[in-house]
């Protein structure tokens, strides 16, 4: 009942056109069952001498317009009446045929556009645990399957409901017996269906996951193929790939054998039920207990049973496969999006900063950040230094809330970091991070993102603060150049620089640089930091490096180990104290001299 209430969500908005298919439908099915009853009683009563013996008062029909007499008078009567079926046949066709679509590609750009808003809402941590190439199958493939089966299937499956139901209530007024021998073997073929239906669930779940892994190696393979042929690795990947694709195979191929089984296996029942009705019919016909025509006609109608029935199955295996995909699309839809409006908005942001006994944790029993605390006063640059793994990252998380501390208090201009939205706080906090992300668009739209610069003098301006404006006017396009995807077709310096103007740009009253000036010169890095302090005084900076040279303007360095502050101070004090930051001070220094 969950998955049938789960495609009602998917045709919401569509219910209506969705509807109006299934009614076309049942009219087709209506006027295709009617030609053989004419071919009956053409054959019994205006070839044949046998009174009209139609069902649903059509007899009554007949002697309306002139009784059988009539009609062999005029047999242009039967070649109008079955091209009007067949034109009417084929109109509701062609109209359950476009209806069936549009309700399924209506609905298939309601569900992308609502899965990928409800991505781009949930909490930093799903994304940092997800398989990127799975949820991009999610929003493909998977709702392509699901748009095939409302299109195609299900309205073939409920054709076959109609078709079943209507030609049962013809055969069984001409002949009840005939009818039990018509479909003596329709239950084995509905039992093998049924079997077929369940056995292709389990299998298409398993090869549906098999393709989200191998499309996940796929995506992180192509989008790190500079570090595979750098380090000569394709050989590896390759193999790596190959396995995962070899098991998707063998997964592909149990499909394709369970599918051979099952249509080597209904084909004959059919082909017996057939036979069957044509040898009882034959017999009873010599018994002159029914006639020629309706031994035709049973013929028809059994083909128009059987074969559809036996079809069932497949339609069912495609329900099963929409019905997996449908499963992994709510397993999306039922994941908690970020609260991201909750909280105080609108209030005042100049930028101080009090970290107070803070304690957070990724995993229960391992904090990363251990009764920490700080001040950082409005208007002040902050440096901080520590070891890989020691909590600066976790930082800039809590303060982007990204994830919020288990205990302790981070405050903003006094107000409890917890009690702020996550949209204002994100507004009013630029950061750039040490791996910096460009679109494949130009590089004026990647550093007018999110922000609404119609004045290109504002975007000039970021760039001189990043010292990347003179770069971009020596590309042929200037800021019209396209860059490639993840900016691959710059240098490392450029796209950092312009992921530094695009932060900028923001005009924010604090500034986080993730170790974000790794990838500039030191020329470069105190450019960058000398017209920051011109711009705007007023602006909170905190830097985050390991080049002691970037740290040591800051009006205070904290220094952090193992989710602790081990120092504190500025630079001149620190060097003055042995500890954690003069060891690197020196080894720094001693490397600069023995490079001199």
């Amino acid at each position: 009942m969950r998955k049938f209430k789960l495609l009602m969500q998917f045709l919401h908005g569509s219910g209506r056109t969705y509807i109006f298919a299934i009614v076309s439908v049942l009219l087709m099915t209506v006027f295709s069952a009617m030609s053989p009853l004419i071919i009956k009683m053409t054959i019994d009563s205006v070839i044949g001498d046998k009174p009209v013996d139609m069902p649903f008062g059509l007899n009554i029909l007949i002697e309306r317009i002139g009784g059988i007499e009539f009609i062999r008078s005029n047999l242009w009567v039967i070649f109008a009446a079955i091209v009007t079926i067949t034109l009417l046949q084929g109109a509701f066709m062609f109209v359950k045929g476009k209806l069936s679509a549009v309700a399924a590609q209506a609905s298939s750009k309601r569900m992308r556009e609502r899965l990928y808003d409800h991505l781009l809402r949930l909490p930093f941590n799903y994304h940092v645990k997800a398989q990127t190439g799975d949820i991009i199958q999610r929003c493909t493939s998977d709702i392509e399957t699901v748009q095939n089966f409302v299109e195609r299937q299900s309205v073939d499956a409920i054709q076959i409901i109609f078709q079943v139901i209507i030609v049962l209530s013809i055969m069984i007024p001409i002949s009840l017996k005939y009818t039990m021998i018509a479909i003596i073997l329709i239950p084995i073929v509905f039992v093998i269906t049924i079997r077929f239906f369940i056995n292709m669930m389990k299998i298409f779940l398993k090869t549906d996951e098999a393709e989200g892994i191998m499309s996940a190696a796929l995506q992180e393979n192509l989008t790190g193929v500079r570090v595979v042929k750098a380090f000569g690795a394709q050989k590896f990947e390759i193999e790596k790939f190959d396995e995962k694709n070899d098991n998707y195979r063998k997964l592909c191929l149990k499909i394709v054998r369970l599918m051979a089984d099952f249509w080597a296996g209904t084909d004959l029942i059919c082909m017996l039920q057939h036979a069957l009705v044509l040898i009882v019919g034959t017999y009873w016909a010599t018994r002159d207990i029914i006639s020629i025509g309706t031994i035709i006609a049973f013929s028809i109608y059994t083909g128009m049973m059987v074969w559809p029935l036996r079809g069932l199955g497949q339609m069912m295996g495609f329900m099963g496969q929409a019905f997996v995909s449908l499963g992994r699309i709510t397993e999306i839809l039922d994941s908690s999006p970020e609260d991201y409006q909750k909280g105080l908005d609108d209030i005042p942001i100049h930028g101080q900063i009090v970290f107070d006994d803070v304690y957070f944790e990724y995993e229960k029993g391992k904090p990363v950040l251990d009764g920490i605390s700080f001040k950082i006063d409005k208007g002040s640059t902050v440096a901080i230094l520590g070891a890989t793994g020691s909590g600066k990252s976790s930082l800039v998380h809590l303060l982007l809330r990204l994830y919020d501390y288990q205990k302790g208090h981070i405050t903003i201009d006094g107000t409890e970091l917890l009690d702020i939205s996550r949209e204002w706080i994100r507004k009013n906090i630029g950061i750039v991070l040490q791996e910096p992300f460009l679109f494949s668009r130009t590089i004026i739209e990647n550093i007018r993102i999110g922000e609404d610069l119609k004045d290109d003098k504002s975007v000039y301006e970021a760039a001189r603060i990043a010292s990347v404006h003179d770069s971009i006017e020596e590309f042929e396009y200037g800021y019209k150049t396209i860059v490639g995807e993840r900016g691959v077709t710059l240098s490392g310096g450029q796209r950092q620089r312009i992921a530094i103007a695009r932060t900028v740009a923001k005009d924010v009253p604090i500034l986080i640089f993730d170790d974000s000036l790794s990838a500039v010169d030191t020329e470069t890095d105190s450019q960058i930091r000398q017209a920051l302090r011109e711009r705007s005084k007023e602006t909170t900076t905190i830097i985050i490096s390991h080049r002691i040279t970037t740290l040591a303007e800051a009006d205070k360095i904290l220094v952090i180990d193992k989710g602790r502050i081990a120092e504190e101070g500025s630079h001149e004090e620190l060097v003055s104290r042995d500890g954690i930051y003069k060891r690197i001070w020196e080894i720094q220094s001693s490397l600069g001299e023995d490079i001199a």
